[in-house]
């Protein structure tokens, strides 16, 4: 269902379920988020602009910015999500610019950002190569972009832990997970996309379940 949604637009979450997944991410993902933030931070150094691609409710780029001196910015493609964005920056004490775009159309210049992160998002842009051919163009030499993403070859088991860990259960998990799942590009989708943009150094770093890709410029 997600690849027939996907043909037309790139997807995003408005509304209640914003806002449900505000309360999700709050209540069962932080842990995680917080080592997310300490992934990037081995990469980054004070004073760098750092780019979040589809931050969802913002939380990463409040953990990042609690390790250094950044400039942070997160670009969404849902009005309702930067809109939280903003609040859960705001209630934290953290200076952070929040806007609302396309991924594959960013507006911003050439060569803006030292470091780009996007993480369980990128099965959910309509134009994949594309998508990362603007990641290129925003990032400065010597940069680098992370993807953090599931593996469209992990188990319908692994993808159910993931939605559990979202704070579903039962046959909503497995529903959940399945649809991620579906959505989601495998190693060697991954590998052609990157081999069709400017791209030509990168590293895929396996897990359980998914994959940290690191593209350098």
């Amino acid at each position: 269902m997600m690849k027939f949604f996907k043909r037309f637009q790139d997807l995003g979450i408005e509304g209640e379920k914003a806002k449900s997944y505000d309360r999700l991410t709050r209540e069962h993902r932080i842990d995680e988020i917080k080592d997310q933030a300490d992934e990037v931070a081995k990469h980054v150094k004070d004073g760098d602009s750092i780019l979040e691609i589809a931050p969802g409710a913002g939380y990463l780029s409040i953990e990042i910015s609690r390790l250094g001196n950044y400039k942070i910015t997160g670009l969404d493609i849902s009005k309702d999500l930067v809109e939280i964005c903003k609040r859960n920056a705001e209630e934290a004490g953290v200076s952070i610019s929040f806007e609302q775009g396309n991924v594959s159309k960013m507006p911003f210049q050439a060569s803006t950002f030292g470091f780009i992160v996007c993480v369980l998002s990128f099965k959910n842009f309509k134009e994949p190569v594309r998508a990362l051919e603007e990641m290129h163009r925003v990032l400065r030499s010597g940069g680098t972009a992370l993807i953090m993403d599931l593996n469209g070859k992990a188990s319908m088991r692994a993808t159910k832990k993931v939605a559990e860990n979202m704070g579903l259960k039962g046959m909503s998990a497995y529903i959940a997970g399945a649809i991620q799942r579906s959505g989601s590009y495998s190693r060697r989708q991954f590998e052609d996309f990157i081999s069709r943009t400017s791209f030509n150094r990168y590293e895929i770093r396996d897990s359980a379940i998914g994959f940290s890709i690191y593209l350098s410029k």
